[in-house]
This record gives C-alpha cells, structure tokens and sequence, in this order.
C-alpha cells in the first residue's frame, strides 16, 4: 500500500465512518417505511469492511473477513464511485461538500487498495 500521512488517515478513517453512520441511518429509517434495504444493507457491509481493511493495514487491528467478503466489498466500494463523482462534479469549487466528497472518494481509494493488498 502506498505510504499515505497521518492526516490522510485519519481523515480517510472519519469519512469511512460518517459513511457507515449515514448508511446505518438510511437502513433504519428504510426500514420504519418497510422498503426494500438490499441495497443499503450491502453498501453498509462494504463500507465497514473497507474501515475494517484500513484499520488492518494501519492500526494492525485484525479483521475476519473472507476473501469472498472481501471481493464482495471492493466490488460494492467500486460501484460507489459514479454517484459520488457525478456529486463531486456538480459541487462547488471550495465549498464543504465538495471537500467531504473529496475525502469520501480518497478514501474508499484507500480502502480498496487496503482490500487489494489482502486479496
């Protein structure tokens, strides 16, 4: 894995965990209206593994995850990309979100070669 600063980790960290408390937020609330969570539920499982993956390669935290799981994960984090860079780009230049959105993208980057890496 590529050498990343402190900064860039904890940073990738904080997004990958407002990412799984959005997801975690959109489920709950998915599931009070009684539609269907397929979707979120998996993106969820993809996100906390990728934290899980990057927490691995840094923290040396283990993780139990299977190879399966782990190309499941990078599959679902890949599929993330176009709704996000479609955002990214509509985004104004300097503002919040589109800082947020740069550290989302960054670090599901990470992630994916985090999961790379263990594959």
């Amino acid at each position: 894995m590529e050498t990343v600063s402190n900064e860039d980790k904890l940073e990738s960290i904080k997004s990958l965990q407002s990412t799984k408390s959005k997801l975690e937020k959109a489920l709950s609330q998915m599931t009070q209206k009684g539609v269907s969570t397929t979707l979120v539920k998996k993106r969820l499982k993809a996100v906390c593994t990728g934290l899980a993956m990057l927490e691995n390669v840094w923290n040396q935290s283990p993780h139990y995850y299977t190879q399966e799981d782990l190309a499941e994960a990078r599959k679902v984090l890949i599929g993330l990309f176009p709704s996000i860079e479609n955002v990214y780009v509509k985004s104004k230049p300097g503002s919040s979100q589109r800082t947020l959105l740069e550290r989302r993208i960054k670090a599901l980057k990470l992630a994916i070669q985090a999961i790379d890496d263990n594959l």
